[in-house]
């Protein structure tokens, strides 16, 4: 079968493998579309410890079952799945109270294990979720990375349900957890940026405020689009020094400052204005199984859509890609991989 193999830092290469053979409890899985994640970029660029090379990146996929394990049940050949890549060993106290997400021994397809840069991939039959034929390939892909979004944005919003919402980066998870403030009911959702292209991808989207923080003040801008009320809810899916930075400056006392991008480890914070000001700092990783459900749910009634603010491209074309993620060169939030 055909992969695009990270080989080392910035280089991909299409390789030809033998497709996986799968054990009694997995199933086989033909790749239809994959998303790129902006965690794979940093994997792409050598700065994530977790991925190691040779490796088949890709954990926002959909395809098809070609090939069912002798102990699975309930999944057919021909099925239309989305894949939870998030592995959890249920045992811990983690996975017993259910988050999951914070198992001890947690792995993650496309990084503890190939992913789905490619033709085939083997998966737990526990991590499927068979779809609707009505629900196209590309949009299901989004299920990971809106789950992702959902718990974030349901927590950060729980003490404030018709919030103003700043949020920091116009890539998808930033996108969709606007989407997901909104159908919870926030009141402004704002996303604020520094590519004025994306900003404008974005716009169109359904993102209706938006504030290019290259050249622009971003406490005038929530200022004048809020009527002075400022915003209790930051999300910050970028995750610098400068964003988490103005957050701590611009969130109304009281409020929640969300971080779900990692951008970088160490952080200067004013913690006595966090203190005085009793705003509550809160870190967001993946998703529950729940979350993962409700994603899936979300998409398969049209709830959300990739129409728009994506695009479509090869597998062949995956180091193109991948540079031109790296150098600030595409103008659309998502890009998907047709393998």
């Amino acid at each position: 079968m055909k992969t695009l193999l990270w080989t080392g830092p910035k280089t991909m290469e299409i390789d030809s493998v033998a497709s996986p053979a799968i054990k009694s409890d997995e199933v086989l899985v033909q790749v239809e579309a994959v998303g790129i994640c902006g965690s794979e970029i940093e994997g792409f660029l050598g700065h994530n410890s977790l991925r190691v090379p040779p490796l088949v990146m890709g954990h926002e996929f959909c395809g098809r079952i070609t090939e069912v394990g002798i102990d699975v049940e309930s999944i057919e050949i021909g099925n239309k799945v989305v894949i939870n890549p998030l592995l959890n060993c249920g045992e811990c106290d983690r996975c017993r109270r259910g988050t999951e997400n914070l198992c001890d021994n947690r792995q993650i397809i496309g990084i503890h294990r190939s992913g789905a840069f490619a033709e085939y991939v083997a998966v737990p039959a526990s991590s499927i979720h068979i779809l609707p034929e009505s629900l196209d390939s590309y949009t299901a892909s989004l299920a990971e990375p809106l789950a992702c979004c959902l718990r974030a944005a349901r927590r950060a919003l729980s003490s404030h349900p018709f919030a103003n919402v700043l949020i920091y980066g116009a890539g998808a998870i930033g996108l969709l957890s606007g989407f997901v403030c909104k159908i919870l009911g926030a009141n402004k959702v704002i996303i604020a940026d520094i590519n004025e292209e994306r900003l404008k991808t974005i716009n169109k989207a359904g993102i209706n405020h938006v504030i290019n923080s290259s050249n622009e003040d971003v406490e005038n801008q929530i200022r004048s689009i809020t009527g002075n009320k400022g915003v209790d809810v930051i999300i910050d899916a970028a995750g610098f020094q400068p964003t988490r930075s103005e957050a701590m400056k611009i969130v109304n006392a009281g409020g929640v400052i969300m971080n779900i991008g990692l951008g970088i480890d160490e952080t200067e914070v004013p913690i006595n204005q966090q203190i005085r000001s009793e705003i509550s700092l809160l870190g967001s990783f993946c998703y529950t199984k729940q979350d993962f459900n409700d994603a899936v749910q979300l998409l398969s009634e049209g709830k959300i859509n990739r129409e728009g603010w994506s695009e479509i491209r090869t597998l062949e074309d995956g180091q193109a890609a991948f540079n031109e993620l790296v150098n600030g060169q595409v103008v659309n939030s998502k890009i998907f991989l047709k393998v």
